[in-house]
């Protein structure tokens, strides 16, 4: 199979949420021949996943890839493709099923548009990057699917006891580091009116990324490659969702209702979820604003 360079008219210096960048390629979406031919080259298959009217997809195309160092780092260690979430294209996996790229972002568990799946020689998820991340995040996270990145260190000392009474608010742990912008930024959010409502049915416990922390299950490290990042647990202590990406309001408020309401339980599409609440919304006349 040869890569069919992806020329398409629409790919443009006004590139769209849907559209890839002029330098990925198409393909037959044979994974474990894609896989093959990007390691024929050194290369790593690097799948984006997106979908339409997605403004963080729209932020990754217009200002992450193009970066110059984002670019030349991607296009050096990277074949990339682009699959839409709700899309129809067959896609051909490693043991030869066959499947849509909805079916197929349901089997890798998309949560979060845009995603990034890195796949190694022979078509096994090496690693990801599940939602948007700004261009320094982003080339670090780059490193790391390359795997270059050391691994999060753990915060020495740090041990957080999240052990409760049965009947608690459910956890929302948030994962920081020090100095971090996104950090503030978050911490503004949650003080904001269309989140707020949404941050008072959780005890919100803020822990420096790493930390180890004690539940009903016993204790383990907790860290996200991405801070700031929203750990949710149950009253057993199991994480039932987490976000490690950039997150307006809309997105950080729907995260938030996601667990709270207990969807996550009922739908496990958190983008159909999504979908809903923003129905839902402009119905009852409330204006649905997806990025400010």
């Amino acid at each position: 199979m040869k890569w069919i360079v992806l020329v398409l008219l629409s790919v443009s210096l006004h590139a769209t949420a849907q559209d890839a960048p002029a330098w990925f390629t198409e393909s037959f979406l044979d994974i474990s021949e894609d896989a093959a031919e990007a390691a024929k080259d050194g290369k790593r298959l690097m799948v984006y996943f997106h979908q339409d009217g997605c403004p963080y997809c729209r932020q990754l195309v217009e200002v992450n890839f193009r970066d110059a160092k984002i670019v030349e780092k991607t296009q050096r260690n990277f074949i990339g493709l682009a699959m839409n979430i709700f899309g129809d294209r067959e896609v051909t996996w490693t043991d030869g099923r066959r499947m849509p790229e909805k079916a197929f972002a349901r089997m890798l568990r998309i949560q979060f548009t845009p995603s990034l799946v890195f796949f190694d020689a022979k078509g096994r998820v090496a690693h990801r990057i599940n939602g948007y991340l700004p261009p320094e995040e982003f080339l670090g996270a780059l490193d790391a699917a390359i795997g270059k990145a050391a691994p999060p260190a753990a915060a020495a000392g740090d041990r957080i006891d999240l052990r409760r009474k049965p009947g608690s608010k459910p956890i929302a742990l948030m994962l920081l580091s020090p100095q971090c912008d996104a950090c503030d930024e978050m911490e503004r959010n949650l003080a904001s009116p269309q989140v707020r409502s949404q941050v008072s049915k959780f005890e919100l416990v803020r822990a420096p990324n790493g930390s180890e922390v004690i539940t009903a299950s016993g204790a383990r490290p907790l860290s996200s490659a991405y801070v700031p990042a929203l750990v949710f647990l149950d009253a057993y202590g199991r994480e039932v969702f987490r976000t490690e990406a950039y997150l307006r309001p809309f997105h950080l408020a729907s995260s938030l209702e996601y667990v709270a309401s207990g969807a996550y339980a009922r739908e496990p599409s958190f983008q159909r979820f999504l979908q809903a609440r923003a129905a839902r919304m402009k119905d009852r006349g409330e204006r649905v604003d997806l990025w400010n």
